[in-house]
C-alpha cells in the first residue's frame, strides 16, 4: 500500500512528462522526423566548449578522493565563494560563501527553502501561469499552494489581487521570471511594488514573509532584455538558481541558492537550508559539477540558436492567426487556444503529431506552452501541421497587438 499523497501524484501525473514519453511512442511509429514533440523544456543547444575543458582539466589535476567525495553540506567554500564573487560583480551586490548553498539544481534548491520555512497548512502564493511542480514541492511540506491570476493580455502579476490573498498564514511567495511558460520578464516597477508590498504585509501581521525567485532562464533572455536582481527589492529574499538551462546541463542538476544579507534570521536559515540538503536525501549537490561550473561562471550557450527558432515559431503563429503575448525570454511560447478547452485542443494537435502542452498544466486553461528547445529542422518540419490545426479551427490571420 503506497501513501495517500502518492496515490495523488500517481493519478495527476506530470502532463509534460507524459507529453514526452508519448513523443518517443510516436515517433517509434511514425519516424523521429515526423513527429513534432514541442513537450519538454530539454535544451537542444550543446553546452559551451569551456564545460568539457573543466573536465578534462578537474579530472587530470586533481586527485580522485577529493574530486568524488563528500564536502559541506552547503557545498564547496571555494566554490561557493566564486559564485558569490561573479555575482557581487556582475549585480553590484556584497555576497560571501556565506550567502551560497550549492543545490540539486533550482528545484533542489526550492525544496530546501520550503522545508526550511513551511509548517503544516502555511500558505505559499504564487501568480498564474506557474511552473506545476510548485504545487507538489508545497505539498510536500504540508504547505498550500495558492494561486494568484495575472492579466492574460500582458501576464503582468496582479498587485491588487496579491494583497487580497497574502494573510497571516502567508509564508512566502514564489515567482519565476523569466517565467515558464510566459517568457515574460517582471518589470523593475512591479518588483518594487512587490517588494513595498511585502513589507507593508510583514508589519501589518508581524511576521516575515519570504520572495522566492525561481530563476533557471536568467540567462535566456533576448533583444538586449534585462533580468532585475531580486536581492535589491526585498530583505528577506532567495534566489534558486539552475545551470540546466543557461549551461545547457539539466541531467547534471547542479545550481545553488542565494540568501540576502539583510535576512530576517540569516544564521537559522543558513544552517536550516544545510540540515535540509542533508535530510531530503540531496546530501550535498553534484561534486564534480560544482568543480566544473565554478571553472565556467563567464560561459554562455548560444541563445542565438532558441532565437533563430523563436522568430521563426512566433511569427508563423502569429501569421496563421494566434494570439500570443510575445516573450523576451526563456524558450517558450504560451499561446491562446482557440477554444475554452486546452486540453482538447492539445488532444486535436496530436492528430498532425504536434504535442503541445495545455496550459491548464500551469494553472492558465485557454493557453498551450510550446517548448521551441528543438532543432531548427524540426521547427520548420512542424510549420505545415500548425497550418493544418489553424485550418481545422478556422483562424483567421491577424496581426499580433503584442509585437
Amino acid at each position: 500500500m503506497i501513501s495517500s499523497k502518492m496515490e495523488n501524484l500517481l493519478q495527476g501525473n506530470s502532463i509534460i512528462r507524459s507529453m514526452f514519453e508519448e513523443g518517443k511512442k510516436l515517433s517509434k511509429i511514425y519516424g523521429e522526423e515526423n513527429v513534432y514533440d514541442f513537450s519538454i523544456g530539454n535544451p537542444n543547444v550543446d553546452p559551451p566548449e569551456s564545460i568539457k575543458i573543466a573536465i578534462n582539466e578537474i579530472l587530470n589535476s586533481q586527485s580522485p578522493n577529493l574530486i568524488h567525495g563528500y564536502m559541506n553540506n552547503s557545498g564547496y567554500e571555494d566554490v561557493r565563494a566564486e559564485i558569490a564573487l561573479f555575482l557581487s560583480k556582475k549585480e553590484d551586490l556584497n555576497l560571501s560563501y556565506k550567502n551560497i548553498v550549492m543545490t540539486c539544481g533550482a528545484a533542489g534548491g526550492l525544496n530546501i527553502i520550503l522545508k526550511t520555512l513551511l509548517n503544516p497548512n502555511d500558505e505559499v502564493i504564487t501568480f498564474a501561469p506557474f511552473f506545476g511542480e510548485y504545487k507538489n514541492y508545497v505539498n510536500n511540506f504540508d504547505g498550500k499552494l495558492i494561486v494568484v491570476p495575472t492579466d492574460i493580455n500582458n501576464f503582468e502579476p496582479n498587485l491588487d489581487a496579491l494583497e487580497k490573498a497574502i494573510t497571516n498564514k502567508t509564508k512566502a511567495i514564489i515567482i519565476n521570471t523569466p517565467n515558464n511558460p510566459t517568457g515574460i520578464i517582471y518589470s523593475n516597477e512591479f518588483l518594487t511594488n512587490l517588494g513595498s508590498l511585502l513589507k507593508n504585509k510583514q508589519k501589518k501581521f508581524n511576521t516575515s514573509i519570504y520572495l522566492i525567485s525561481d530563476e533557471p532562464y536568467r540567462e535566456i533572455v533576448y533583444d538586449n532584455a534585462k533580468v532585475p536582481c531580486l536581492l535589491k527589492y526585498y530583505k528577506n529574499t532567495f534566489i534558486a538558481y539552475s545551470y540546466s538551462k543557461s549551461l545547457s546541463l539539466p541531467g547534471e542538476r547542479i545550481g545553488y541558492v542565494v540568501i540576502n544579507n539583510n535576512m530576517d534570521e540569516f544564521g537559522k536559515i543558513i544552517d536550516s537550508l544545510n540540515i535540509a540538503n542533508r535530510i531530503l536525501g540531496f546530501v550535498n549537490a553534484p561534486s564534480l559539477f560544482q568543480r566544473v561550473v565554478a571553472k565556467c561562471l563567464d560561459s554562455e550557450v548560444n541563445i542565438d540558436i532558441y532565437k533563430k527558432n523563436f522568430d521563426l515559431l512566433y511569427n508563423h503563429l502569429v501569421n496563421l492567426g494566434f494570439t500570443c503575448v510575445k516573450p523576451h525570454g526563456t524558450f517558450y511560447l504560451f499561446p491562446r487556444t482557440p477554444i475554452e478547452d486546452d486540453k482538447k485542443f492539445c488532444e486535436d494537435a496530436k492528430k498532425f503529431n504536434l504535442l503541445l502542452v495545455p496550459g491548464s498544466s500551469f494553472g492558465c486553461p485557454g493557453h498551450f506552452r510550446i517548448s521551441y528547445c528543438v532543432s531548427y529542422d524540426t521547427i520548420k518540419n512542424s510549420l505545415h501541421a500548425f497550418d493544418k490545426l489553424a485550418l481545422l479551427y478556422n483562424l483567421t490571420p491577424k496581426v499580433n497587438l503584442n509585437s
